[in-house]
């Protein structure tokens, strides 16, 4: 008799895997089969298949200048949200990265966005970037924008709103990167007669790249995830102006009950953040080095 039919089959290990995937399959696995199915149906008020026509939702989609025009805000929304935000983050983390006397004051306030909500948060940017003197943007600046009632600021609004709520969460991560460096290497580096940019971007920046890739990633897919925000701040508008993919999908089905769109549309937005991933990983050998 062979070893591996002495071995006797284990089944603790699936017994401990089974309600995370009874989660994942009800919650993430069988919905998500499902809009793909339905995507290619005709639906009721209800949602309900009632006639099968293929591909015709998609080109009805990709027909529709409503539709395009989505698809092109949302391209423009993540790179609105994704380069300040890693920007914004890295530069917080080498601040903090000081281990100075009450750095740790500085590291609970540049993380704070990271534990208020989408919701709260937009409350709170609605009444900051209000139109005419009474909000508070305007007042301090000095300025009478109406950076949430213009089509020419109300997406920059929005995306600097997302920023805002991203900074934490990449500022955690990012400084987690830098300090996995060993004091040994940047002390040797000092000695060396390397500068503080000189540490940073040398040392500091190479060492914490899969930090950096990471928080690349996390926030394309919340740029192309952001509806909370945008429902509470614009609901779309105006003219349409912030009316990104995943909000036209709640638009679609929520308001207008064309379920078959909506199904079409979060297709697309799935192949859309698959091809990105598909990019940044093949990219990710060039871009990422570990230690």
């Amino acid at each position: 008799m062979s070893l591996s039919a002495k071995r006797s089959f284990n089944a603790t290990p699936y017994l401990f895997l089974l309600p995370c995937m009874l989660v994942f399959g009800v919650f993430i696995f069988f919905p998500f089969a499902k809009t793909v199915i339905f995507s290619f149906f005709l639906t009721n008020s209800r949602g309900k298949p009632v006639e099968f026509v293929g591909f015709e939702n998609y080109i009805k989609q990709f027909s529709s200048a409503q539709f395009l025009n989505s698809l092109k805000l949302t391209l423009i929304f993540a790179p609105l949200v994704c380069i300040p935000t890693l920007v914004a983050a890295y530069f917080l983390a080498a601040l903090a990265n000081t281990r100075s006397r009450g750095s740790r004051i500085y590291e609970v306030m540049y993380s704070l966005p990271m534990a208020i909500a989408s919701a709260p948060a937009a409350a709170i940017w609605f009444n900051l970037l209000s139109s005419g003197k009474n909000g508070i943007m305007n007042h301090l600046l000095g300025t009478d924008i109406r950076w949430l009632l213009d089509a020419k600021y109300a997406l920059f609004g929005v995306a600097f709103v997302t920023v805002w709520l991203n900074i934490g969460t990449g500022f955690i991560f990012l400084l987690t990167g830098f300090r996995n460096v060993s004091d040994e290497l940047i002390e040797s580096a000092r000695m060396d007669g390397a500068g503080y940019f000189r540490r940073l971007f040398s040392i500091l920046t190479p060492i914490a790249s899969p930090q950096i890739f990471f928080v690349v990633f996390l926030n394309i897919v919340v740029s192309f995830q952001a509806f909370a925000q945008i429902r509470l701040l614009t609901q779309g508008g105006p003219s349409y102006s912030t009316n990104v993919l995943v909000y036209s999908i709640f638009q679609s089905a929520i308001r207008d009950t064309r379920f078959e769109t909506a199904f079409a549309q979060s297709v697309v937005l799935f192949l859309i953040i698959l091809g990105v991933t598909i990019i940044q990983f093949k990219t990710e050998d060039r871009m990422v080095h570990y230690q």
